[in-house]
């Protein structure tokens, strides 16, 4: 059994405090990402009411600019959370487990919930209702375009470059439901 000495105790609380800083900071991007899916479903709803009361169909063409820009903001928050989860499981957990000799791993809850029965699952369907939110209902208001009689050039070019995009962010969800 090692002895600790005052290097081990310094390092531990350092390693200690380091923890709770970014476990703060998962726990507010968690929020802030959560909130993403609702105000863009709020969003994009207050844009086709607005459409459908102006009957101006191109105004749906502001709905995928939306779940684009909030979509990656989405995404990228769900990246960092996924990020601080693996550092504390694979770095900060060991390194002070190694400190204080203890022979059990440090924060089991970081591992304990992955191992969950049902949480492949839990994560298909995460992925599919960001889809959903993020690609699907912005493609919905492209083709609702696409399908008006003001469908002018300019904007079908506009369109198309938002339905590439759109394309290039689900791949990006698919990618990232992989890790």
């Amino acid at each position: 059994m090692a002895v600790a000495t005052t290097d081990d105790v310094t390092e531990s609380t350092f390693l200690l405090a380091e923890y709770h800083c970014i476990k703060e900071e998962q726990k507010t991007r968690i929020g802030f990402r959560d909130n993403l899916l609702y105000f863009t479903l709020a969003a994009a709803t207050g844009v086709i009411a607005i459409t459908v009361q102006s009957g101006r169909p191109q105004l749906l063409l502001a709905v995928p600019v939306i779940c684009l820009i909030l979509g990656w903001t989405y995404l990228i928050n769900d990246e960092k959370i996924t990020s601080i989860g693996c550092y504390i499981r694979d770095q900060l957990g060991p390194r002070l487990g190694e400190l204080s000799a203890t022979p059990r791993a440090v924060f089991g809850w970081e591992i304990y919930h992955r191992a969950d029965a049902g949480r492949t699952t839990r994560k298909r369907l995460q992925t599919a209702v960001d889809l959903l939110t993020y690609i699907a209902l912005p493609m919905i208001c492209v083709a609702g375009f696409w399908r008006s009689p003001v469908a002018q050039p300019v904007l079908v070019v506009v369109s198309v470059a938002q339905t590439l995009t759109l394309a290039v962010l689900g791949w990006q969800f698919l990618r990232y439901a992989e890790r």
